[in-house]
């Protein structure tokens, strides 16, 4: 359950290099001149990222483990969670890159994607949810919580993988990447 509020801070802190150091060094147009598609280049990027990301998440195996040797433990339910980890990490990390690609600044594109972030995040809390209900109804409420990333990931969170929430990480992540 504290995973969105760490991915919160640390995605964005990984991501927040991927374009502005380029403008920054003035390496940018050297590569945007190799002879590759502006699309490889983006999700080469990503992928870094998002493998970097994996590879954290990975190295805390070993507290499964630990759990594991200590007592019963939900297995499916552990699997799920991390999957959805990981696609919460692209989730972020999307938005951290198309953000990164605003500015030359790297704190200003980690404080803007944490700002970005925090919208979709928050989104699906219960205070975000009654305040837009008595402005705007409970429908337009409902609405805005279902881009919430925590919304999306709850279910994960619970070891019940929906295609809803797959469908909606991989489409914000590509819709973030395109931006």
């Amino acid at each position: 359950q504290f995973h969105p509020w760490l991915y919160l801070i640390f995605m964005p802190a990984l991501a927040m290099r991927a374009w502005a150091d380029e403008v920054r060094t003035g390496t940018l147009e050297t590569l945007l001149a190799l002879p590759v598609p502006t699309l490889s280049l983006v999700m080469g990027k990503f992928f870094a990222a998002w493998t970097i990301a994996g590879i954290a998440l990975a190295l805390s195996f070993p507290l499964w483990i630990a759990l594991t040797w200590l007592g019963p433990v939900d297995h499916g339910a552990t699997i799920a969670t991390y999957f959805g980890s990981f696609l919460m990490a692209g989730a972020y990390l999307a938005v951290g890159s198309a953000l990164s690609a605003t500015t030359s600044n790297q704190v200003v594109a980690f404080v803007l994607s944490v700002l970005v972030a925090f919208i979709f995040t928050a989104a699906g809390l219960p205070i975000v949810s009654d305040t837009v209900a008595g402005i705007l109804g409970r429908e337009s409420s409902e609405g805005l919580a279902k881009f919430s990333i925590l919304d999306q990931f709850e279910g994960l969170n619970r070891g019940v993988i929906e295609a809803r929430a797959i469908v909606f990480f991989i489409s914000f992540i590509g819709a973030w990447l395109c931006v």
